[in-house]
């Protein structure tokens, strides 16, 4: 049971190509002014070492102001605590054999000011609740364990009203849980895979979505070499939203980045053919084009970075079903416990959920394992995308500082290489 509020405050300089920054968690005028002063200073050190010739940056800004604070009473840190008892006692109830169980309550709530000297001003509330259910049973000595969270944008009081909602979900993991233990290993090599939507978002993040924020591009991405080349099926179009997509708020909104751009979607894939990276201010400059307001900061204390906001490949025009029975030797896969990818978008996933297809139907759980691949080859194998799409609800991205994202897609049926025993 524990609680934390950090704040503060930062300042951020550009002269002449050089940044200077400066941050400080006192929030009195005197500090604001030594910040502001000390980042000033750095920038103008910057300069001295850097030499260069004098430029501007392009400059797009936006004035907005949104708040997600619920406007509910707020529960003591005791209720909390005795709706997550009540969830661990439906678990207890209702999912016999279990070899551990852990119930996680997790909000976080990030606010943010910001004025900028070219006349942004912004402010924002954005509250995030996730509940994490964590459940593991034995079978024959083995442990076999999964993971789910449940919520998203919004505080607890919007949220959550009575813990008997989270039960179908409970007893689906459990399900799920069960199956697996009573799984089979796959047969390793090339398949044709259906990732759920959860996997699939996670592989756009992960795989493809990394390669093409611009900062990355500069410092070598593949993604480069393929700017209005096809790097997917014509089925395939990905888009990194700033704040709304299909009519409704995205999980993780962001409305005026945090160098002051208005944010705006950024087209990454259209048709197969990579169309376009997501921009900060600096990166815009250099490829010549508008920045797409994908600077964002964790802490105070933290300089923006070119980050994802909420990024998922489109929904196509099947069903799930079809795309399952399209499928004669293959694999369902659903969720991932870890994995990995790099700038060459050669990326690793571990699987810790999924099924056989045999003959177009879905067959036994298997046990955990992993795919592998270069995701823009991946792209290429793409044959169905259902028409629907979820989002994740606890989406984070490491990128040198944790930040939430919103990450989310349909299905994909697609080839990828899995592992085996």
């Amino acid at each position: 049971n524990s609680r934390r509020t950090e704040g503060g405050i930062s300042a951020r300089v550009f002269l002449n190509g050089g940044w200077g920054f400066a941050s400080s968690p006192d929030l009195t005028d005197d500090s604001i002014g030594k910040v502001i002063r000390t980042a000033a200073g750095n920038a103008r050190f910057m300069d001295s070492r850097l030499g260069n010739k004098p430029y501007q940056l392009p400059s797009i800004p936006g004035n907005s102001s949104k708040s997600f604070e619920t406007q509910k009473p707020r529960k003591s840190q005791k209720e909390l605590i005795d709706f997550a008892r009540e969830v661990d006692a439906i678990i207890q109830g209702d999912c016999p054999g279990l070899r551990s169980r852990s119930v996680v309550l997790q909000g976080l709530d990030m606010e943010k000011s910001l004025i900028t000297s070219d006349g942004a001003e912004s402010y924002s509330y954005i509250p995030r609740t996730i509940f994490y259910i964590d459940l593991s049973m034995e079978k024959d000595g083995e442990p076999f364990e999964l993971f789910e969270p449940m919520g998203g944008r919004g505080q607890f009081e919007d949220l959550f009203s009575q813990p008997a909602q989270l039960k179908d979900g409970i007893l689906k993991t459990y399900e799920h849980l069960r199956a697996k233990s009573q799984g089979v290993y796959p047969q390793a090599g090339v398949r044709e895979c259906v990732l759920d939507s959860y996997l699939a978002g996670v592989f756009a993040h992960e795989a493809i979505g990394h390669t093409t924020e611009a900062d990355l591009v500069i410092g070598g991405s593949v993604a480069g070499e393929y700017l209005n080349k096809q790097v997917g099926s014509e089925l395939v179009n990905m888009v990194d939203f700033a704040h709304t997509a299909f009519g409704e708020t995205c999980p993780v909104p962001l409305y005026v980045d945090d160098e002051g751009t208005v944010a705006r979607d950024a087209v990454l894939i259209e048709k197969g053919i990579l169309k376009g990276f997501m921009h900060n201010r600096e990166t815009a400059l250099h490829f010549n084009t508008e920045p797409t307001g994908n600077a964002k900061a964790f802490r105070f204390s933290d300089e923006p970075l070119i980050r994802m906001r909420n990024t998922t490949v489109l929904p196509g025009e099947s069903n799930l079903d079809d795309m399952i029975a399209s499928i004669d030797d293959g694999y369902y896969l659903l969720r991932f416990n870890n994995g990995q990818a790099d700038t060459t978008s050669e990326f690793m996933f571990g699987i810790n959920l999924g099924y056989e297809i045999k003959n177009g139907k879905v067959g036994r759980a298997i046990r955990d394992t992993t795919i592998s691949g270069v995701a823009f080859e991946t792209l290429k194998t793409v044959t169905m995308i259902s028409n629907d799409l979820s989002w994740s609800c606890g989406g984070m991205c490491g990128k040198k500082q944790p930040l939430p994202v919103g990450m989310g897609g349909p299905a994909i049926k697609c080839e990828v290489s899995i592992g085996g025993r």
